[in-house]
């Protein structure tokens, strides 16, 4: 089954106040590495939205079909300095999958058991 996962975070003040070339120095070493780890079981984008949304600034697109190797992706942010100082607080996980509504549920599989 392929998922999608948008998560959504917002930058701490600890992550704001860092100098510009700290906090690219920190993406590429630390974030790009764990991201770099998943990247062959979870697609992942990062986009920025801090300029249209008052509670988050940032979020991930990611897409897998391996909810372990995702959970492992989380794991490894959690555990670095990108959510543990924290840089960036969660501030909500959505997970969903395409077309879901098509798959094979049929209501009358319910109707006629009853």
């Amino acid at each position: 089954m392929n998922y999608t996962i948008i998560l959504l975070v917002k930058a701490t003040p600890q992550w704001l106040t860092l100098p510009r070339p700290e906090r690219d120095l920190f993406v590429q070493t630390e974030v790009r590495a764990v991201l770099d780890k998943f990247a062959d079981q979870c697609s992942i984008r990062l986009f920025d939205c801090d300029f249209t949304h008052a509670h988050v600034s940032d979020f991930m697109i990611i897409e897998t079909t391996n909810l372990e190797q995702y959970s492992y992706l989380i794991g490894y942010l959690r555990e670095s300095k990108t959510l543990a100082v924290p840089y960036f607080e969660i501030k909500d996980i959505i997970v969903g999958v395409p077309n879901n509504f098509r798959g094979p549920m049929n209501i009358d599989d319910i109707r006629q058991a009853g």
